[in-house]
């Protein structure tokens, strides 16, 4: 098996849906090699989404993006780090899981070359550890830009440690304008069922 695919959790919390992947490394005195995706190998782990979208975007070290979503097309998101490191977010705002509201966070590090994936019903945002980052994400639908949405990064109702991974990040304004206007999030919208459909405000 060329990928180490396994449910995200603590000692305190499992948030079904999420997986961390490593992929296995060959290294030699030339470089390395390695396989970011093989259908038939997440297939065989249960993972049987389809990808339609691959996109890229390179950000400077303290920028934050996110908290993101769309609503009537959920995206399915497939995240790796391809040079530089990034603390990267997944929010469960499907009503009625058991870990509505909560969230939780990976280090996606060029070095590890480790992914994760979060499913539809999910805010995802990042921020950036290394002096800059090149972020790849595979979606399971379009970009829709009618459709965008979102909820603020630091929302005090999430209790999101950005700064623990990011220090002093509660003070820096490296963000969009559209990031600047999100609201924070609502534990009464019912944002989406545990499908991944959506059923909020």
């Amino acid at each position: 098996m060329n990928f180490d695919i396994k449910a995200c959790f603590t000692d305190d919390l499992c948030i079904d849906g999420l997986f961390e992947i490593q992929p296995k490394i060959f290294e030699d005195d030339r470089g390395y090699f390695l396989e970011v995706y093989n259908e038939k190998k997440f297939l065989d782990a249960g993972l049987t989404m389809k990808f339609v979208q691959d996109n890229q975007s390179k950000s400077a070290k303290n920028v934050v993006r996110g908290l993101h979503f769309q609503k009537l097309h959920p995206q399915g998101k497939l995240i790796k780090a391809i040079d530089g490191k990034v603390f990267d977010v997944a929010v469960d705002l499907r009503f009625g899981s058991k870990t509505f509201g909560k969230h939780y966070g990976v280090i996606l590090d060029d070095k590890k070359q480790n992914m994760f994936y979060i499913p539809e019903g999910f805010a995802h945002g990042f921020c950036v550890l290394s002096e800059s980052a090149v972020v790849y994400y595979k979606c399971t639908d379009y970009y829709h830009p009618e459709d965008e949405c979102g909820i603020k990064w630091n929302s005090s109702g999430l209790n999101i440690k950005w700064e623990t991974y990011c220090p002093g990040i509660s003070d820096f304004s490296i963000l969009s304008e559209k990031d600047r206007t999100y609201s924070e999030f609502d534990k009464d919208n019912k944002y989406y069922d545990f499908s991944g459909k959506w059923i909020g405000n």
